[in-house]
């Protein structure tokens, strides 16, 4: 049993939105994933999916996404994406799929770890941060300490998924990295970022005792990554 993952899927069956338009690479990125995916994972393996895993507007809309990722290997375990507006109650999500859980606020147990996070938000930085931002941010940081408090409750090794990174374009220290510090987190895993000029802002690699990894899935080229 291994534990992979790979985020911002963009799925959009029941939504005319062709990523194509963000460069050549996402071009049938859904047939590059689904390849990959079925390559790799095996039916006892888990992925961790940090967001942006639908461009549906609503449940019954994205179903037809939910579905199609149901249908590949492994169990799946999902945070809230900022493009995930379909999202809901997760109390109705978690009854859906057997082999896929829904992180809000709370923390499933798989593999040995666990998994635990929040979707996160923008971090105070020297360029835009309002008033607006600093609000969402306290509230997601407090949404993660939740999250964290119940997966310290066990022994195991902790992994947090985010969406958004958690740390400024500087890299500089956050709220949320302070938590992981905290609370002695294995591993962070968090998506958001395209592109080659963005992929350089995001926090990748050890530091202070936590693992950081980038998942986008241009990043890893649609390809799910081992990260246990």
């Amino acid at each position: 049993m291994a534990m992979y993952a790979i985020g911002d899927l963009h799925l959009s069956g029941s939504v005319d939105k062709p990523m194509d338009k963000f460069g050549e690479n996402w071009e049938n990125h859904s047939t590059k994933i689904k390849k990959n995916w079925s390559n790799i994972v095996k039916t006892m393996d888990t992925v961790l999916i940090p967001g942006d895993i639908s461009w549906a507007m609503t449940l019954e809309g994205a179903r037809i996404d939910l579905e199609w990722i149901h249908d590949l290997p492994g169990k799946k375990v999902f945070i809230k994406g900022n493009h995930d507006y379909w999202w809901h109650s997760i109390t109705k999500l978690n009854t859906l799929y057997e082999d896929m859980f829904f992180i809000q606020n709370n923390f499933v147990e798989v593999e040995g770890f666990i998994v635990c996070g929040s979707r996160g938000w923008t971090c105070p930085n020297d360029t835009s941060f309002t008033t607006h931002d600093k609000k969402i941010y306290e509230r997601e940081v407090k949404r993660l300490r939740l999250s964290l408090e119940g997966a310290t409750k066990s022994n195991k090794k902790i992994i947090t998924m985010m969406h958004y990174p958690p740390t400024n374009e500087n890299l500089e220290p956050s709220d949320f990295t302070q938590l992981f510090e905290e609370y002695k987190v294995e591993k962070v895993i968090y998506g958001h970022l395209h592109g080659q000029s963005s992929f350089d802002t995001g926090l990748k690699g050890r530091k202070n005792g936590v693992e950081y990894i980038l998942v986008s899935s241009d990043y890893i080229d649609f390809r799910p990554v081992k990260i246990g």
